[in-house]
This record gives C-alpha cells, structure tokens and sequence, in this order.
C-alpha cells in the first residue's frame, strides 16, 4: 500500500513541477520533460514554486522505497 501511494506521489509532483516549469516558459517545460537534470535544475532555480510539488515527490519517493518499492 506504501509503494503504491509513493509512486502516485511521486507522479504527482513530477507532473506539478513540469506543469509548474511550462508556466514559466516553453523552454523550461519541454526541458523537464525531456532532460530529467533540468528538473532538478528548474526547482533549484525557482525554490518558491517548486518547494511544494519537488517535497510531494520526494516524500513519495520515500514512501515508495519504505512500501518495498525497488528501483
């Protein structure tokens, strides 16, 4: 039951942070999606917008491993 509400978690903030990166621009949006470190890159750049979807991930990313959930 942990994996699988980590993984919708997880889910969930990585489409809130993309979603989060195209209001800011095309560029950033697309980046997101297609290069994974601009992600990272977006939500250390734009920490007031991004706090709240990269905490959701990152809590579903350790709700997932802790359910059992391997890489």
């Amino acid at each position: 039951m942990l994996t699988l509400l980590g993984l919708v978690l997880a889910i969930v903030g990585g489409v809130w942070i993309a979603i989060e990166a195209f209001k800011e621009g095309l560029l950033w949006g697309i980046g997101c999606l297609l290069i994974p470190i601009v992600g990272l890159i977006f939500v250390a750049l734009h920490w007031d917008v991004a706090k709240r979807p990269f905490l959701i991930q990152m809590v579903g990313v350790a709700l997932y491993f802790l359910g059992g959930g391997s890489a």
